[in-house]
């Protein structure tokens, strides 16, 4: 076999989309983001990288439901359940359901525990699979197209660079971003404790 067949733009272009579903389900906006940055580079459609974007966010959602609402006394539950994330989670569940089950892929560190808290709660399981979905769809199209946007500026900025230049930008980017991100938030929970 050819050494072409082994290069990253040959892997991609053959396991892409299903790289964007798995990295949706298990780790969340870098892989949704290099999917769109894999749209423009056209080794997957655009509607290909959102759609496996929306079903593998979904069905890792609904997954983390049903252990919080049937499986609550499995280790991995219960771990969960003793971290800050999920004290904070309740409080917002609690006080905004509908919200909240809209919001929380968005809301950087309660990716995973917002789920399962919800499952342990009194929402009825058609509304979590309505809201998750409607919530996964609208996530998937932003992060998808803000990379695929992403993927154009490094183009008109740098030119058409190769794959891996382009690929150390873009999670260059990702770890500036939520390295922010997760400062602010910091900041603003310390701010929101030292109030009360």
């Amino acid at each position: 076999m050819p050494f072409e067949h082994f290069s990253l733009e040959h892997l991609i272009s053959q396991y892409g989309v299903l790289a964007v579903f798995l990295g949706a389900a298990f780790e969340g906006e870098t892989a949704v983001f290099l999917g769109g940055v894999f749209a423009h580079r056209h080794f997957m459609s655009w509607w290909e990288a959102a759609t496996a974007a929306a079903i593998g966010s979904f069905a890792a959602d609904q997954a983390w439901f049903l252990a919080g609402r049937y499986a609550n006394r499995l280790a991995l539950v219960q771990r969960f359940l003793k971290t800050d994330a999920a004290q904070k989670v309740s409080q917002l569940l609690e006080a905004h359901p509908t919200g909240f089950i809209l919001a929380f892929r968005f809301i950087y560190g309660m990716r995973t525990v917002s789920p399962i808290a919800i499952g342990l709660s009194s929402v009825p399981a058609l509304r979590f699979v309505i809201l998750n979905f409607i919530a996964a769809v609208v996530w998937a199209v932003l992060i998808t197209t803000i990379g695929y946007l992403f993927g154009n500026a490094v183009e008109i900025l740098f030119g058409r660079l190769k794959l891996h230049l382009h690929m150390l930008i873009a999670i260059a980017a990702i770890a500036v971003i939520l390295a922010a991100l997760a400062y602010l938030i910091r900041r603003q929970m310390r701010g929101g404790s030292a109030t009360r």
